[in-house]
């Protein structure tokens, strides 16, 4: 069953949190149907896990809205995962700015949030609506109720790799927790519904509960592919690995460089992806088909609509002089740009840097004057709503392009920044691998570099080159200590200017509503 596939399925259970978001993270979610008779139905554990994936993308299970799924936001389209997550990595970096009149946006444009910003509460709820899913999931598929059921031969097979994906989604929602706001709770399928609030772990206690599940459950995740696009893989455990070590001095205060780089080589040495000859194609409407994404989350314009994740962020890139066609869109949404901070890291290279060519100027400013005027600030239409071939998503309003969370030329760079901060591995390799990416960008060897060049700071800035608007920019920023007291860009502070910022904002706030709801949480330091 590839993702693709899937965005056809209809969840036979409609699953909502209660209207005040998380707050008893051990409740099952609701549904209109019983767990005694949703398992009767063989195919009910396939569109569970669904369900689980489409997660990361949707509001509900109506889209493009109705029946949201956390009922605390009002507005479904400001609901969604991957929306909310990809707002909170980029918008307070230099990479990404948006002009709505949001107060919350615009806390999350300038770093002056607070506990009660409403997309700071949204993404902590969509957190631990997946890890609720997954829990239920893993409770109702233990070989006990299986066997309850008669479930037996290829089934139980199959949902054995089931278990393994829902226990990847729940990692990874746990990851996005504890870059995004430190300590929080950590609840497990063992933990009976209707027990006390859980208390708060630690972030170091979620970062071994993490590696623990990849490393347990890679052998039985789906083998890469395209048949299994859109899926996690033994791959895409070893990718969000790589990840999670190279941030454990962050997350624990222990540096793992070394098995950030062996998690990398695993990632290169699978075999399973290789680079895109073509930049730009891993930011169309037919992405699915470039062999360098290694985990993506799928949008569909047809099956899967909704006014959240890559259509937000398509449409709101689109405005001023651009013309809406050219995107595959029925109308831009005039909000998102970037800051001259983020086109400085090309200066130099023009368009010798094809990782450029998306910055759109006619007409536009290259100075954030006014956050609030869309000609203000170079526009970066990364994403296109348009197919490698030149044709249109199969609607205008709701995207075909698929969001890149894991791709190889991330693995690349981790391998070469794990070698930088002393992980072993091999400095000419390193070079290798960043020379390739500038032979893509570039078209030939003018772009590459010698082993004096690679530093750190080039590491930073070549990960900006190469990754924006992926979602990564402000866990980079704080990993090189450059989100908050070091490092400045416009409106950083709520300064045109900008300015360095109090580190307690390189972690989010535990949401207000949830301090009040469990008494075990504790505020982080500073809000």
């Amino acid at each position: 069953m590839s993702l693709r596939a899937s965005r056809k399925l209809l969840v036979s259970a409609v699953l909502l949190l209660a209207a005040a978001g998380c707050t008893d993270l051990t409740v099952a979610p609701e549904s209109t149907v019983t767990t005694a008779n949703i398992f009767k139905d063989p195919n009910s554990y396939k569109e569970y896990l669904a369900k689980l994936y489409a997660g990361l993308q949707a509001t509900g299970s109506v889209g493009p809205y109705g029946n949201r799924d956390i009922q605390s936001i009002t507005d479904e389209g400001f609901s969604g995962y991957l929306r909310l997550y990809w707002q909170m990595e980029e918008l307070p970096t230099e990479e990404a700015i948006i002009g709505w009149g949001d107060a919350a946006l615009q806390e999350l444009n300038t770093q002056v949030w607070g506990s009660s910003n409403q997309f700071l509460g949204g993404m902590y709820a969509r957190v631990f609506f997946q890890v609720s899913l997954a829990n239920e999931f893993l409770r109702q598929t233990t070989d006990a109720q299986l066997a309850s059921r008669g479930v037996s031969g290829q089934l139980a097979a199959d949902i054995k790799q089931y278990r393994a994906e829902a226990r990847f989604l729940r990692a990874l929602a746990y990851w996005n927790g504890i870059d995004l706001f430190g300590d929080i709770p950590l609840v497990k399928e063992d933990l009976v519904p209707g027990s006390p609030p859980p208390k708060q772990a630690s972030r170091a206690e979620i970062f071994q509960f993490i590696e623990s599940e990849l490393n347990e459950i890679k052998p039985d995740l789906p083998a890469p592919g395209a048949a299994t696009y859109g899926r996690a893989s033994s791959v895409a455990a070893d990718m969000l690995l790589a990840e999670l070590y190279l941030n454990a001095k962050v997350y624990t205060g222990t540096d793992r460089s070394a098995d950030a780089r062996l998690a990398a080589e695993r990632v290169i040495a699978s075999g399973a992806y290789s680079l895109d000859p073509t930049y730009q194609n891993m930011f169309l409407a037919d992405n699915n088909k470039s062999p360098e994404i290694i985990f993506a989350i799928p949008s569909d314009g047809l099956h899967q609509q909704s006014y959240g994740g890559m259509t937000t962020i398509v449409h709101a890139s689109v405005g001023g002089n651009m013309n809406p066609s050219a995107y595959g869109l029925n109308g831009g949404w005039w909000g998102l740009r970037t800051r001259p901070e983020f086109v400085a890291l090309f200066a130099g290279t023009g368009s010798a840097d094809a990782r450029s060519a998306p910055l759109f100027t006619d007409g536009q400013n290259l100075d954030v004057a006014s956050i609030g005027n869309f000609n203000d600030g170079y526009a970066l239409p990364k994403y296109r709503n348009v197919t490698s071939t030149g044709q249109a998503g199969s609607s205008k309003e709701f995207v075909d392009v698929d969001f890149p969370m894991f791709r190889l030329a991330d693995a690349y760079l981790i391998y070469a920044e794990a070698v930088l901060r002393g992980g072993g591995g091999d400095m000419a390799t390193a070079v290798q691998y960043v020379n390739l990416l500038r032979q893509r960008a570039y078209g030939n060897t003018s772009g590459n570099i010698t082993a004096a060049d690679l530093t750190l700071d080039f590491i930073l800035a070549e990960r900006g080159r190469e990754l924006y608007w992926e979602a990564h920019r402000r866990t980079d920023l704080i990993r090189f200590d450059k989100f908050t007291t070091n490092g400045v860009w416009q409106w950083k502070g709520n300064v045109h200017d900008g300015r360095t910022t109090d580190a307690k904002f390189n972690l989010y706030p535990l949401p207000a509503a949830e301090l009040l709801a469990n008494p075990n949480l504790h505020q982080n330091a500073g809000y």
